[in-house]
């Protein structure tokens, strides 16, 4: 049988699914050492959502948070999510700024960079994959899997060629939502492998409950790497457990490098943080649970923590199940867009908009209206012509790559950070996030004077 290597979540998808990716460095460093005795093939442990809250949440620099456990972990690749012509933000940025980003992502400690576009439109992760193959990191290449009307295996088949073409060191199905069953994950890997040679990774989420039935099929038809998350936190809408599958499948005889007793060290030491985050209430008990009604919402785990939170936050958590019926209909009228960030942030958004103002499209965020100028890509499917009239009246969507009609902006970033920017780390975090990175930077600012005035004091 062969080899089936693991990529451990827990740094990034899993906590990000689960507890909306508020989990401190602080809390995770005493681990490090033992995660790089594990066996994993990679480490996942930025991008995604860590770099906005590491700046909006949890007052750290992402970029020393790269460092510091790239300092720790010294043999295991680590591994990041990167939007694509997104990066981390939710809108495209400049080519110039997607380049910078990746060669300071390798600089700083990152192996493998994950890319994919939200809409599967290859012309907005060109420059992202060409730019990492430069800098010698493997450019893993996703395609953002959803079902619907329009999407298709053969339709993937025909992605993962042109993929190939692109020079993509690996492969990914991101199910994201959790919605790929057992039979299509055979169908799919199996066509998958008949058509290309690169090692492929499966990821998906256990939101519907078909996670481990979905992987051991995939395993079955000659997946390369699953993703999993440490068994006290997976589940729900996070992964499936890593020590449970470790288990299975060197008990059905396949080739698995993880160190089951070494696991089980990480799931301990995670225990109580996992208590922890459940006492305080940011780990809510309906997104640890299985819904199998995500088959047919097919919203994944970082959005549905996100829908939870912002209705708690007007205090109508009551519309819950309305918004859920919702979104499905926002994405038909969008064309099919899979949900995975930024388009699923875009249809939750405007979901919740919809339900709250009792009337559908009473309000349109910016978001939704760039969608439909064409800022993010081609639509898999056709959209709403009702809806499209609305925001652009006699005006055409884009044909172009959206990008293309972007000024450079690296230099603009330098002028306008200022002296809060101290390299180039800094004017990349505030290109992605003006104000969230200028009021860090403030603040790093004001601890670092009130560290000098202590000290000073102290030693008078």
């Amino acid at each position: 049988m062969h080899k089936i290597q693991f990529t451990e979540t827990v740094l990034r998808d899993a906590n990000q699914s689960l507890i909306a990716t508020r989990l401190p460095y602080d809390e995770f460093a005493p681990i490090l050492e033992t995660m790089d005795q594990a066996g994993y093939y990679s480490i996942e442990c930025w991008g995604g959502a860590t770099f906005d809250t590491c700046l909006r949440y949890l007052n750290e620099d992402p970029w020393e948070r790269l460092r510091n456990i790239r300092k720790a972990v010294k043999n295991t690749k680590l591994q990041m999510l990167l939007r694509g012509q997104n990066i981390l933000g939710y809108k495209h940025y400049p080519d110039d700024v997607v380049r910078t980003f990746v060669q300071r992502s390798v600089d700083n400690g990152i192996d493998v960079i994950r890319i994919f576009d939200a809409l599967n439109d290859l012309r907005n992760i060109e420059v992202s994959v060409a730019e990492t193959l430069k800098c010698k990191a493997v450019a893993q290449v996703a395609i953002s899997y959803t079902t619907s009307p329009v999407h298709s295996i053969d339709n993937y088949v025909k992605l993962i060629k042109r993929i190939e073409e692109m020079g993509a060191s690996e492969l990914c199905i991101k199910d994201m939502a959790g919605v790929m069953s057992p039979q299509e994950a055979a169908d799919m890997v199996k066509a998958i492998k008949e058509n290309s040679n690169l090692r492929l990774d499966l990821h998906t989420h256990s939101t519907t409950g078909l996670a481990y039935m979905t992987l051991l099929k995939a395993v079955e038809a000659g997946v390369d790497v699953i993703d999993t998350a440490v068994s006290c936190f997976s589940g729900g809408t996070s992964q499936a457990s890593t020590n449970t599958l470790v288990y299975a499948l060197k008990q059905l005889g396949y080739d698995v490098d993880v160190k089951p007793e070494k696991v089980k060290v990480i799931n301990d030491f995670f225990k109580p943080i996992q208590a922890k985050f459940l006492e305080s209430g940011l780990l809510d008990p309906k997104v640890m649970s299985t819904d199998a009604d995500a088959l047919v919402y097919q919203v994944p785990g970082g959005m549905l923590s996100n829908l939870v939170s912002q209705l708690k936050a007007v205090n109508q958590m009551d519309k819950f199940d309305e918004v859920l019926a919702e979104v499905p209909r926002v994405r038909k009228d969008l064309g099919y867009p899979p949900l995975v960030t930024p388009s699923s942030q875009m249809v939750g958004v405007q979901a919740v908009q919809n339900v709250l103002a009792g009337e559908r499209y009473k309000l349109l965020t910016s978001e939704i209206k760039g969608y439909l100028r064409g800022e993010y890509g081609t639509p898999p499917g056709d959209v709403d012509a009702e809806l499209v009239r609305k925001v652009l009246g006699d005006e055409k969507p884009l044909t172009v790559r959206f990008a293309d009609t972007l000024e450079p902006g690296m230099e603009a970033g330098k002028i306008n950070a200022g002296s809060l920017a101290r390299n180039e780390e800094d004017v990349l975090s505030y290109i992605l996030f003006p104000p969230i990175a200028e009021a860090f930077f403030k603040q790093r600012e004001a601890q670092e004077q009130n560290k000098v005035h202590y000290t000073i004091t102290r030693s008078e």
